[in-house]
């Protein structure tokens, strides 16, 4: 069963959410950039980190799961730009997004194969996803009084297996969520200061996993790259330019 926008929307307001949703939005927006004049779609409880882009993309949309409740989103003053979606037949047509999302979305999908299988459909060719899960290995899968600690956690691999047999081809990946959760000012007030001393002394420790892949409408079983590990690349320029680190 799925959480409920309110309590959703309580976290996010408190310092403890904020702080983990500014975390989450510099790895995105260090992969995307500002993603200027493009599609994009977020899936599950995506809008704390949409709002990071909010000034670039032509179109924004939040695609909330139907159990969440009725949610509000204004989008840049347009707006609501939400809407309540079934996880398995999304009301977007094929190819639309050329960035997409998934925050809060798989760990409580039913069916993640076919909750992946029709974010393929509505993303764009060569389009990118991003799949923010929470982590198996981390603290944050434990904290019942956060929404990272509720449904089903998964891995690195568990999420590049899952990508890679949907057709999509895994780009990068990267950990996030470092700082314990808890609601104390030395925490949240530093959530920076934790990453960088959780990537440096507790690389697999991070709470929330964070993986990139391309749509490719071909895509052998398997196929992509070999644990590709990032904390920050310009996914526009070449895979061969890019800095990778291995944790």
């Amino acid at each position: 069963m799925r959480q409920d926008a309110v309590t959703l929307e309580r976290f996010y307001a408190a310092p403890l959410g904020m702080a983990a949703s500014r975390v989450i939005a510099g790895k995105l927006t260090d992969l995307w950039g500002d993603a200027r004049g493009l599609s994009m779609l977020g899936l599950g409880f995506a809008i704390p980190v949409l709002d990071a882009f909010i000034d670039g993309p032509a179109r924004m949309v939040a695609a909330v799961p139907a159990e969440h409740g009725p949610v509000l989103w204004d989008y840049s003053g347009r707006g609501n730009a939400s809407v309540s979606v079934a996880d398995d037949r999304l009301p977007f047509p094929d190819g639309m997004f050329d960035r997409v999302i998934v925050l809060h979305g798989l760990e409580e999908a039913g069916n993640p194969r076919t909750y992946l299988r029709e974010i393929w459909r509505v993303t764009a060719p060569e389009g990118r996803i991003v799949l923010a899960a929470s982590n198996r290995g981390g603290l944050w899968s434990r904290a019942t009084r956060t929404p990272f600690g509720h449904g089903r956690p998964w891995t690195r691999a568990q999420l590049m297996n899952l990508l890679s047999s949907g057709l999509f081809q895994v780009t990068a990946s990267t950990s996030a969520l470092y700082m314990p959760p808890l609601s104390a000012g030395l925490v949240t007030s530093a959530a920076e200061g934790w990453e960088t001393i959780g990537r440096l002394v507790a690389p697999g420790l991070g709470g929330v996993v964070l993986v990139e892949a391309v749509k490719r409408l071909y895509a052998s079983p398997g196929g992509g790259a070999v644990a590709p590990v990032t904390e920050k690349v310009r996914l526009a320029r070449p895979a061969a330019s890019q800095r990778r680190e291995r944790h």
